[in-house]
């Protein structure tokens, strides 16, 4: 059985979907690993580390590809006209490509995917599931994108975090307010709080309000009978009524105007990401203010977001970075790698052998191909469904 990983060819994206201690345990179940020249050099991963683990190396994408029993990449393949390389024009029929995919946006990848006989597997809808934790690929790269876009913060921010005392006279320290709870929006208390900033956060999820006061921040939500369903089975944030949006709008709107740094990390599942700060807000807050939208590839939150760009309105820095996660490569790889092995290593059975179970939860809500077809149920064509 031979897993193949290539180098990442889209634009922003610095990862890669090994490392040397995965490739080591890959073998360990019987894979033969082999690894595209060069693909982890963004991610401080010299070719001499993957050979050392094991892996061979291999400047021939044709050749890594032709024989692949499994493909294991970070993002989705290059498609005709998307590159030089039409990446899934080398996978082999049959083969299983494991990746995140982004179904929602190129939905017409599936039906190439289905035309080219892989079955095609998305890391994104692992379920939030106890025994899937070490395989949420969602959970572990937006842990650091909320790390990171505090830095990102400071770097623009021209004003010290903390609260310094000096005899000088005294810094007070800044304000940050958090918009959404999850998972990178928790990170994000935790090191603007660490950092010495006062910091207060929202979310349409009640439950998110423990949580953020354990780090630390107070939670500024508006009180209503719909948060007691914001979220979903799999425990993401659902789009609320325009009443609901309009009111906490308005709590919003009022606590920003107090605040010298805003970071968004509200995302739907599937949507464009919701609205959270508007135009008048933005004029509203004082010069000098930063905000960092990490939504800004599905839209934005904040409503002047420029995906892809740093610009400046009225004073207020806006940061539209793309891929925050690859912007710590080393660890995001590590930490992506570990979640693919977790997710492959229950697909092996004892006698070192493929035993894929499509019946298992994880393994049904991940697949989207399959035999030819486009099996996932919010994707599958009405005439099959």
């Amino acid at each position: 059985m031979k897993i193949a990983i290539t180098k990442e060819r889209r634009a922003h994206e610095r990862r890669v979907a090994a490392t040397p201690d995965t490739v080591k345990k890959f073998i360990a179940l019987g894979f033969t690993v082999v690894i595209e020249k060069g693909a982890g050099e963004s991610s401080r991963i010299p070719d001499s580390d993957y050979q050392t683990a094991g892996a061979t190396i291999e400047s021939d994408i044709v050749n890594l590809l032709r024989d692949a029993d499994i493909v294991l990449k970070v993002q989705r393949p290059l498609l005709e006209g998307e590159g030089q390389i039409n990446e899934l024009a080398l996978i082999k029929r049959g083969a299983l490509l494991i990746a995140m995919l982004s179904p929602y946006a190129d939905p017409s990848a599936l039906t190439q995917y289905a035309q080219a006989g892989i079955t095609a597997m998305t890391l994104e809808f692992v379920p939030r599931i106890t025994r899937a934790q070490s395989m949420d690929v969602l959970s572990s790269q937006s842990n650091l994108a909320g790390y990171r876009a505090v830095l990102e913060a400071i770097h623009i921010y021209d004003r010290a975090m903390p609260m310094m005392m000096t005899a000088a006279g005294t810094i007070a320290p800044a304000r940050v307010m958090v918009l959404g709870a999850g998972v990178a929006g928790l990170q994000a208390i935790a090191t603007a709080r660490r950092l010495g900033a006062i910091v207060s956060a929202t979310d349409v999820r009640a439950a998110s309000k423990e949580q953020v006061e354990s780090l630390g921040g107070k939670f500024v939500m508006v009180e209503s009978e719909e948060v007691k369903n914001a979220e979903t089975a799999g425990g993401y944030a659902k789009e609320m009524s325009d009443d609901y949006k309009r009111r906490q709008a308005e709590l919003v709107a009022e606590t920003l105007k107090k605040q010298d740094i805003a970071i968004c990390t509200a995302l739907i599942p599937g949507r464009k990401a919701p609205t959270l700060i508007n135009d008048e807000m933005v004029y509203s807050m004082r010069p000098g203010s930063v905000i960092v939208d990490l939504a800004a590839e599905q839209g934005g939150n904040c409503t002047l977001t420029k995906p892809g760009e740093i610009i400046e309105v009225n004073g207020v820095s806006i940061i539209g970075l793309l891929n925050i996660p690859s912007r710590l490569s080393a660890d995001a790889s590590a930490l992506y790698a570990k979640n693919l092995l977790n997710f492959i290593t229950p697909m092996v059975n004892a006698d070192k052998q493929l035993a894929v179970n499509w019946q298992d939860e994880i393994i049904a809500a991940t697949v989207l191909t399959r035999d030819g077809d486009i099996v996932h149920p919010n994707f599958k064509p009405a005439s099959a469904a």
